[in-house]
């Protein structure tokens, strides 16, 4: 699955991230490229592109470059089929675990900015009715001296 290379055209196309953010993660040590072609084109392969969904998932959640990279990192030695004794593993485990309760928090914020924003366009949509000018509050009476 893994033997399969893309350009950065296609792997742009797939994770819905422009050329200038692909690149950019590279520079930055996220995601390097799994080869170059003999013209010296970027290739990426599955587990590039899935590296970058993680990075792409990250991203709105506010985490900085710095934390996406000790993520990926923990990710990856994980992953990686090394053997891991007992309390390597399971302190891989704990920052993996710290990233998710993050994460949790960001969505739990997030859900109650969509509500708000959802009751928000609601009431103007409301104010929009041709028959709900009845449900609106009275006008407020300004009271000039004479």
């Amino acid at each position: 699955m893994d033997d399969k290379h893309m350009q950065i055209g296609e792997v742009a196309a797939r994770t819905e991230l422009s050329l200038r953010t692909i690149r950019h993660y590279e520079e930055t040590g996220l995601v390097i490229p799994s080869a170059r072609s003999q013209g010296g084109f970027r290739l990426y392969t599955e587990t590039d592109v899935a590296r970058l969904m993680v990075i792409r998932r990250m991203k709105p959640l506010g985490f900085t470059l710095d934390q996406m990279r000790d993520l990926l990192d923990a990710t990856d030695r994980l992953d990686s089929g090394e053997a891991l004794d007992s309390d390597e593993r399971e302190n891989l485990l704990d920052r993996v675990r710290v990233y998710e309760q993050a994460a949790m928090e960001q969505v739990e914020k997030l859900r109650v900015q969509l509500a708000r924003a959802e009751d928000f366009a609601a009431t103007l949509g409301a104010r929009l009715e041709p028959n709900s000018l009845a449900a609106l509050p009275e006008p407020i009476a300004l009271h000039i001296p004479a």
